[in-house]
């Protein structure tokens, strides 16, 4: 698998050979949807709380007559068929929502989107990328050079402290070390450069 490596300029200057298990793959749409929801749901946290009607604040008094009222019967004001009763199946703060991903389903997966990305010519490749400064114009002048615009996600093999700093007020940025690459943000971005020694060590990782 040959990928295409611009310049500062967004100009081709060679090739780079990388590996086809992780670039060259075919797209399976469900492995990607099943990794994308399992990290989304093991990123969620059980912190929501609701009452049963064991645990509302209300009299357990019988309201009213069961009979000649004209209204339906009722036990207790605490009922989940009234207004402010307790819920019928309430949320514990305990629950469990993680999903399960092997680490062989995990690596198909990442390749997968990493093989979207370069069938789409989404993906650059990019001999380095720094800033000699943490400013951010310095590192918005660059991205414009490459003639990239819009949403962008930058993965490098080590981030350094004046990339991390002007990519920090740059809304439609992500800066990210190549361990760090993860199914959401790869989706998420429409574009993705990457430097040469990012890919090496991706390749060492999942390949």
């Amino acid at each position: 698998m040959e990928l295409k490596v611009i310049n500062d300029k967004g100009q081709a200057t060679a090739n780079l050979s990388a590996s086809d298990e992780l670039f060259g793959r075919e797209y399976n749409e469900d492995l990607v949807h099943q990794l994308v929801t399992a990290y989304m749901a093991n990123a969620r946290g059980a912190n929501s709380k609701q009452k049963g009607r064991s645990e509302i604040a209300k009299s357990t008094r019988k309201p009213f007559a069961q009979k000649g009222t004209g209204r339906a019967r009722a036990g207790m004001a605490s009922s989940p068929l009234w207004r402010g009763g307790g819920k019928i199946f309430p949320n514990t703060g305990e629950e469990n929502y993680t999903q399960k991903v092997n680490r062989k389903m995990y690596r198909a997966g990442l390749a997968a989107i990493l093989s979207k990305l370069v069938s789409e010519n989404r993906l650059v490749v990019v001999d380095s990328l720094t800033v000699e400064a943490p400013k951010t114009k310095l590192l918005a002048q660059k991205i414009k050079g490459m003639g990239l615009d819009g949403r962008l996600l930058i993965i490098t093999d080590n981030v350094d402290e004046n990339l991390y700093l002007s990519s920090r007020n740059l809304p439609n940025v992500l800066v990210l070390e190549a361990n760090q690459a993860d199914p959401i943000s790869l989706v998420r971005f429409p574009n993705v450069v990457v430097t040469r020694n990012a890919v090496a060590k991706i390749e060492e990782m999942f390949a």
